[in-house]
């Protein structure tokens, strides 16, 4: 089996902190991409950069505490890609892709709107230039697997309070045509949704009330890849025994 992990840390020395790494290690993965590290080049310790059996590679953010991605694995990739060419998001760290033989696995932190109308129109702006790397990606003929948060819920069942929040940034109708133009136009494939056709299957939660105590999630975490790899997928699972942030990391075990 090849298992592949992704998680949104909200930071990566708080996820450190809260044993994250730990975890990570007893969970023996093959690929873990994490999002939104919230720190800089000079930030990362070694034990961050490359914990015992990994090699790491990032993309960090030009601002500081902000986004950025990276990509933990067994076995050094034959090829790293940092950032896809679009100066705007590029500086945001949003971006890192590793190929090893004929896949490439990608950990990707989609903007989130939720904070202004600025940043709404920013995440419009991404997903315009977004879409055509995902075209491309598709048509290289290579295996692909997209990890990360893409801040949208694609359908009522991804979101517990779903009527209240069609005019809130995640779950816009705009943004979830565009999702469905990944899946149906792009023919990329929602793996979870795959194996896991189940309601309630969250991978973040508020921080505001009692959203986690009460599971009123949103399933904005994903595993995007081609049909051909995720034909092999296996075994899906969403970890909530500890929480490391206000995300929860997202196993999918593929065929090898």
């Amino acid at each position: 089996m090849f298992k592949i992990i992704s998680a949104n840390l909200n930071g990566i020395r708080s996820a450190a902190k809260k044993g994250f790494f730990e975890w990570m290690a007893k969970q023996d993965a093959d690929v873990v991409c994490v999002q939104e590290l919230k720190a800089q080049a000079a930030d990362m310790t070694q034990d961050l950069l490359a914990p015992a059996g990994y090699h790491g590679n990032f993309h960090y953010a030009e601002k500081k505490g902000y986004s950025g991605t990276g990509i933990y694995s067994k076995v050094r990739p034959d090829a790293v890609q940092v950032g896809f060419g679009n100066p705007e998001f590029d500086a945001e760290g949003r971006y890192v892709q590793c190929d090893f033989g004929a896949l490439s696995v990608i950990s990707l932190y989609c903007p989130s709107g939720s904070s202004s109308e600025e940043r709404q129109q920013a995440k419009f702006r991404f997903m315009e230039v977004f879409l055509p790397h995902l075209a491309a990606l598709r048509a290289g003929g290579r295996e692909v697997v997209i990890c990360g948060d893409w801040n949208i819920a694609h359908k009522e069942i991804d979101l517990k309070n779903w009527r209240s929040n069609q005019k809130n940034s995640g779950f816009l109708p705009e943004e979830r045509t565009w999702l469905s133009r990944v899946f149906d136009e792009i023919e990329l494939v929602d793996v979870f949704r795959r194996v896991d056709t189940r309601a309630e299957q969250y991978t973040w939660w508020s921080n505001r009330g009692q959203a986690w105590a009460k599971n009123v999630g949103w399933r904005i975490d994903y595993h995007v890849a081609t049909a051909g790899i995720a034909a092999t997928a296996q075994k899906v699972s969403i970890y909530k025994d500890e929480r490391f942030s206000d995300h929860a990391p997202l196993t999918i075990e593929y065929a090898a």
